[in-house]
């Protein structure tokens, strides 16, 4: 399952090709909206959170998209050969340059701005590794509801922390020296902010290993 260093550095390289630019076709799967639905609609902002990745348009809607094991998003050029047959496409976006398709995602729709604020999946979520600094308060508050829990599932708990799967679960326990199974309530309150900013460092330095 992608992790939220990778679901920003997607958002990043949308932004790229996206903003600003009018969508002159949109197709989609019935489910996710009509067809057409947002010709002449402009992306006004993309947004990672945690896991979920937030595309706004001009006209106050967004589009939510989770993508589980198997979503990825797909950037071409109207030339190129897709890598992946159009059956699993679940929504294409074209621009004058672009075309962006989402692939078999766990969840695309397209939400109104109160939709958005009412939400569950993004209501639950906990502070975004990846996004603004998160104050010791806020994280070790927390952390102490999962006192009970293993320091590896509640690392991984989006409600607690949101964007750390499997991968950077191993790579942050073990960097920290911290064996998965101890119980959160046997961890000081300076063991779990560093383990908080060995995440975001591990996270923020593959966000931009391609920029260098």
């Amino acid at each position: 399952m992608p992790e939220g260093d990778n679901i920003l550095r997607t958002a990043i390289n949308l932004r790229k090709v996206m903003l600003d630019r009018p969508i002159i076709k949109s197709t989609a799967r019935r489910d996710v909206m009509e067809q057409g639905s947002l010709d002449g609609c402009v992306t006004s902002e993309i947004e990672a959170r945690g896991k979920h990745l937030l595309m706004h348009f001009d006209d106050g809607r967004i589009l939510h998209s989770h993508m589980g094991m198997t979503g990825s998003w797909h950037i071409y050029r109207h030339q190129d050969r897709w890598q992946k047959p159009e059956r699993f496409a679940w929504i294409t976006l074209t621009n004058a340059d672009w075309i962006v398709v989402c692939f078999t995602p766990r969840l695309l729709k397209l939400l109104s701005k109160t939709d958005l604020r009412r939400d569950p999946w993004l209501q639950r979520l906990g502070p975004d590794v990846t996004g603004p600094p998160i104050p010791d308060n806020v994280l070790l508050a927390r952390f102490r509801t999962q006192d009970a829990v293993p320091i590896g599932e509640a690392v991984m708990n989006q409600t607690v922390i949101c964007g750390i799967g499997n991968i950077y679960k191993s790579e942050i326990l073990f960097a920290e020296r911290l064996h998965p199974l101890t119980p959160v309530a046997e961890l000081s309150d300076q063991q779990l902010l560093q383990l908080r900013d060995r995440a975001v460092d591990l996270m923020r330095k593959n966000v931009h290993a391609d920029e260098r």
